[in-house]
């Protein structure tokens, strides 16, 4: 019976020793890569613009790989689908930090994704990147916005719409997806467009759900208000894949950019790709970037996302290669952070968020964009384009350098007195 207590013991001790040395090893397995968060809708009504932006940061993160990775550790990134569902995106950003350790996430599209996961990566001293143009009246010391805040766009766009280069436009249709972007931006719109003499009378404002498809009679109402006797032109916040029938259905009632022009600023070469362009000649974008500007950073980077796509075999990518604003803004961002962590010598949040302060990138747009020291916004130049008949864009106009970012617009009163910089809630 002693024998057979010995044996057991021995065994058991064996048994306990290998499950130990396979746990360190786990351990030594994640400690040998810096996981980096996806949080990108590849299903749903907001795959059309966001997967790319997935294949984008999945591009960075086998380039940096290549070139021994950071810290001397190699990439690992962590993809999931919170699909178009907006609760869902908090979940998956609960799950990015806690379970699959991430030291940072790329991700959302929508304001109202973001919107569900910032108390998330607030409460969890995470850190996001976020991409997309979007209504500002935010800031958050856990986020870093690379797309454009209002006077980086939505400001600047209607400037020239007014402008006689723009076609003098005296009345306006301000038409978006039904959530917190386009209701904030136009809310903040109709306030400029106020302090420039514009009567609401000769402001017309609607609103459509995600996915919407038949904008045949909301096409043929701005046909009816555009034809009361003054230049006419349309802010579009419409987002998503409600863009394809929106496009088709100008198209389709012979609405040119003559007559009543479009400027869009969640339209780019992407959710034209499955329209005809040729009707929509002459209706504008304004971004912060086009595929067609030319420069040798962007030669680059185009060279670069075309033997990506088609290596990978891309859905619509490896035979059409296309780049776009969000996407250069992912690249910019992915960059900063590589940058920070390099700088700050770890991926600690707190650390890699003092990094970030002033950090530097020359971006596909040929502009050296910066990261304001204290706002958490990229200083961005601004282009308009015209729709051309293949699908891309002819820039028509552009800022002098970069603009910096006002996240509180000072077309909402209230915003008087809010501070350029995130507050930190005392330990």
């Amino acid at each position: 019976m002693t024998t057979n207590r010995r044996v057991f013991g021995k065994t058991l001790t064996a048994v306990t020793l290998a499950m130990a040395s396979a746990g360190f090893a786990t351990l030594a397995q994640a400690a040998d890569t810096i996981k980096v968060g996806v949080l990108h809708s590849l299903s749903g009504t907001m795959a059309i613009s966001e997967t790319v932006l997935k294949d984008t940061i999945l591009m960075e993160i086998e380039a940096i790989n290549a070139k021994g990775g950071l810290l001397g550790k190699k990439l690992e990134a962590v993809v999931v689908d919170p699909a178009s569902n907006w609760p869902l995106f908090a979940e998956k950003t609960r799950q990015l930090i806690s379970t699959d350790k991430v030291s940072v996430i790329f991700g959302c599209w929508t304001s109202v994704s973001r919107k569900s996961v910032l108390p998330v990566v607030e409460e969890l001293n995470g850190l996001l990147f976020y991409p997309v143009q979007y209504e500002g009246e935010e800031l958050s010391k856990n986020v870093f916005y690379t797309g454009a805040a209002p006077n980086q766009q939505a400001i600047p766009a209607v400037e020239y719409l007014m402008s006689k280069d723009g076609g003098g436009a005296k009345r306006f249709v301000l038409l978006g997806t039904d959530y917190v972007y386009p209701r904030t931006t136009n809310k903040i719109l109709r306030s400029f467009l106020h302090s420039k003499g514009v009567k609401d009378e000769d402001i017309m404002e609607e609103y459509t759900p995600f996915g919407h498809a038949d904008y045949q009679s909301i096409i043929a109402k701005i046909k009816k208000f555009s034809g009361e006797g003054k230049k006419t032109a349309v802010v579009s916040t419409i987002n998503g894949d409600s863009n394809v029938p929106f496009y088709k259905e100008l198209g389709n009632q012979g609405l040119k950019a003559t007559d009543v022009p479009v400027v869009a600023f969640s339209v780019g070469e992407e959710e034209l790709r499955g329209v005809d362009a040729k009707p929509l000649v002459g209706h504008l974008a304004a971004w912060n970037y086009f595929m067609s500007i030319k420069n040798p950073t962007n030669a680059d980077f185009v060279t670069q996302w075309t033997k990506y796509a088609k290596a990978k075999g891309i859905a619509g990518h490896k035979d059409r290669p296309l780049t776009n604003d969000p996407m250069e803004a992912s690249v910019i961002g992915f960059h900063m952070w590589a940058q920070a962590v390099t700088k700050a010598k770890s991926t600690d949040t707190d650390k890699v968020i003092a990094a970030m302060a002033g950090q530097t990138y020359t971006a596909p747009s040929g502009i050296k964009s910066m990261m304001d020291p204290k706002n958490h916004h990229l200083h961005k130049s601004v282009f308009i384009g015209e729709i051309k008949a293949d699908g891309q864009f002819n820039v028509v106009w552009k800022t002098p350098g970069p603009v910096k970012a006002q996240p509180w617009s000072p077309f909402i009163p209230e915003n008087k007195g809010k501070p350029d910089e995130p507050v930190v809630a005392k330990k």
